[in-house]
């Protein structure tokens, strides 16, 4: 390694996981599986993804582990909080995402996770109805029970860090209110006013995890950590924060399929986006108020990649429509169906039509695995506040909206970020320009 700045992952990496469903039993049993020599870690960049140092001469391909130093498979411990109160071997079997066979070799890692109680509202989840939840007084109460559940699994793992990470439902929709989300001090004003509507369960996640010294990765397209008084906390407590809504099928391909249309200089008349799946997810979503919350996210993406103001033959006047449909037998392998409408040469229409059959646990997985080893990384190099290196596994980045911010979305461009923010953690040069 070069002149890293970075401190050694020594010790035990805890990763505490808010849901224990579909997305994160599979995360867990694929590491499991993995560390028996079982399985492989497809999908990961931090398992598999070779970056370039140094130039000339001096040019070499390695994994982020020969660059940055990282925590291995085997140094991670889990632990979860879910509204159910099923275990992760009973959780994985149900969500039908992975065949049993790959599942029993692991039985009893998976056994041992059991949910804490989660911090829930069902105002903000009408359709999932757990009995696996905290009594809390008000939302103060909340983020202080979760805090004493992080500083608890601290104490009785013995891990050395811990990483929270979001991998439960969308919640309704809370636009930023800087009354109540404009500052730390307005914030904890509000949870302990109990200000319900304004102050999500997943704030109190988050702001648990800063205050315990834990960074915070935001898997959901809630507004959770994208307000001024989470970057104002995560800048006092020095600790990193990512987010938001895991980038796994649709949004992948949007965010790499775009690019090809606007590198090309062909117009676009419109863009529709279909999803049906069928997992919890596709449930929750079918509630208008938590589908508000995603069709948000999922918008912003292609306006930052094709702009009008750059090009206003091609771009000054398109479509642009999401739809996400319930539909039960599908499960968790949903279908992103994008039908693109395009125009060329004098202005003749042509038409795209992407049909992605993904199976959107599978794709999330290595996500969650990368976010948690990556967010620590930060954390060991002394970074702070929003990594908008980390865009590349999200499909909503975070961004300072206050100061109109334009967040980076195409794919290519969020590599190059990610590549040299691992460069520079490594004590190289981030020699790659962002074009």
């Amino acid at each position: 390694m070069a002149n890293s700045n970075v401190k050694p992952a020594t010790g035990k990496l805890g990763i505490m996981v808010v849901g224990l469903g579909a997305v994160s039993t599979t995360f867990m049993t694929g590491v499991f599986m993995t560390r028996k020599g079982l399985a492989k870690p497809v999908g990961s960049m931090t398992q598999y993804d070779k970056i370039r140092v140094g130039r000339g001469t001096e040019k070499k391909y390695l994994h982020y582990k020969d660059i940055v130093s990282m925590p291995t498979l085997d140094d991670i411990v889990f632990a979860a909080w879910d509204v159910y109160p099923a275990n992760a071997y009973e959780s994985a079997i149900n969500a039908e995402v992975l065949k049993e066979k790959d599942i029993e070799p692991v039985k009893d890692e998976l056994l041992a996770i059991k949910p804490l109680k989660a911090a829930f509202d069902k105002n903000y989840a009408k359709r999932l109805d757990g009995e696996n939840v905290k009594q809390c007084a008000n939302r103060w109460d909340m983020t202080e029970q979760i805090r004493e559940d992080i500083r608890n699994f601290k104490k009785e793992s013995g891990v050395d860090r811990v990483v929270v990470l979001w991998a439960a439902s969308t919640e309704i929709y809370v636009a930023p209110d800087m009354k109540y989300h404009g500052t730390v001090a307005a914030l904890e004003q509000a949870m302990k006013d109990d200000v319900v509507d304004k102050i999500a369960p997943s704030m109190c996640y988050a702001y648990a995890a800063l205050m315990e010294d834990a960074p915070f990765v935001m898997g959901a397209p809630n507004t959770t950590v994208d307000i001024p008084a989470m970057w104002e906390l995560a800048e006092k407590t020095k600790m990193p924060i990512a987010g938001k809504d895991f980038k796994t099928g649709q949004t992948l391909v949007k965010s790499g399929f775009a690019p090809i249309i606007g590198t090309r200089m062909l117009g676009l008349n419109g863009w529709f986006s279909t999803n049906i799946l069928g997992n919890r997810d596709g449930l929750v979503l079918d509630e208008p108020a938590n589908f508000r919350t995603k069709e948000v996210s999922k918008l912003s993406t292609l306006e930052s990649i094709l702009v009008a103001d750059k090009q206003p033959d091609l771009y000054s006047d398109y479509y642009h429509k999401v739809r996400i449909n319930y539909y039960p037998p599908r499960n968790d392998n949903k279908e992103g169906w994008d039908n693109i409408d395009i125009f060329g040469w004098m202005g003749y229409p042509m038409q795209i039509k992407i049909d992605f059959l993904c199976r959107d646990s599978i794709l999330a997985a290595p996500l969650c695995l990368d976010l948690a080893l990556l967010i620590d990384l930060a954390r060991r190099a002394g970074r702070y506040g929003t990594q908008r290196f980390l865009s590349f596994f999200l499909k909503s980045p975070m961004h300072d909206y206050t100061q109109d911010e334009i967040p980076v979305n195409h794919l290519f461009q969020q590599y190059v970020m990610l590549k040299n923010a691992i460069r520079e953690m490594g004590g190289y040069e981030a020699d790659e320009e962002l074009d």
